[in-house]
């Protein structure tokens, strides 16, 4: 009997851990901005190439009141079939920041999907789909803003079981406001 439990436990140790609690999925709330620029809008401010190439993009952004981490106005577009590239804009300055990849590919979503959540009183963004077309990078890529620059918090990788890229990642967000 005792080598049986024995067994028993050893192979019951060797079996990985089923665990039923949820994935550390970042929240808004966690990464918070103390203050919404109310100012007057800069000019934006068009010193690269590519911000002059995309300059009517930038400048209609500019305009706006701040949506993203409480002076920055996101500005994307499309760059192909289910593909969309862009920057952010800092009101209060004019410059551009631009992300490093286009997004693309987020398969079946549900009505009101958004390949780029974001909040304005929060500097987490959040890019749906899969970075420069690439083939191992499916899921939800999380980023925080700071110093202008995306700094790399965690991908979640779509799961193949998910009836679409906004589950569950979209509705733990969503209750997360």
């Amino acid at each position: 009997m005792k080598i049986r439990l024995l067994i028993l436990a050893s192979v019951l140790f060797l079996i990985p851990p089923v665990s039923s609690a949820q994935v550390d999925i970042p929240k808004f709330r966690n990464y918070p901005v103390n203050k919404v620029f109310k100012g007057r809008n800069a000019r934006v401010r068009l010193v690269t190439e590519t911000d002059r190439m995309f300059r009517t993009r930038l400048r209609r952004a500019a305009k706006q009141k701040p949506n993203f981490a409480g002076r920055y106005v996101v500005a994307s577009w499309g760059c192909g079939t289910s593909c969309i590239m862009g920057a952010v804009v800092d009101v209060k300055t004019g410059k551009v920041y631009w992300w490093d990849f286009s997004i693309c590919c987020w398969g079946n979503v549900d009505e009101g999907f958004r390949p780029i959540e974001f909040r304005k009183k929060s500097n987490l963004i959040i890019f749906s789909g899969t970075r420069n077309e690439g083939d191992n990078d499916y899921g939800s890529h999380f980023y925080k803003f700071e110093n202008g620059k995306f700094m790399f918090i965690k991908t979640i990788e779509r799961d193949d079981g998910m009836e679409s890229m906004n589950e569950p990642v979209l509705r733990w967000i969503f209750n997360s406001r």
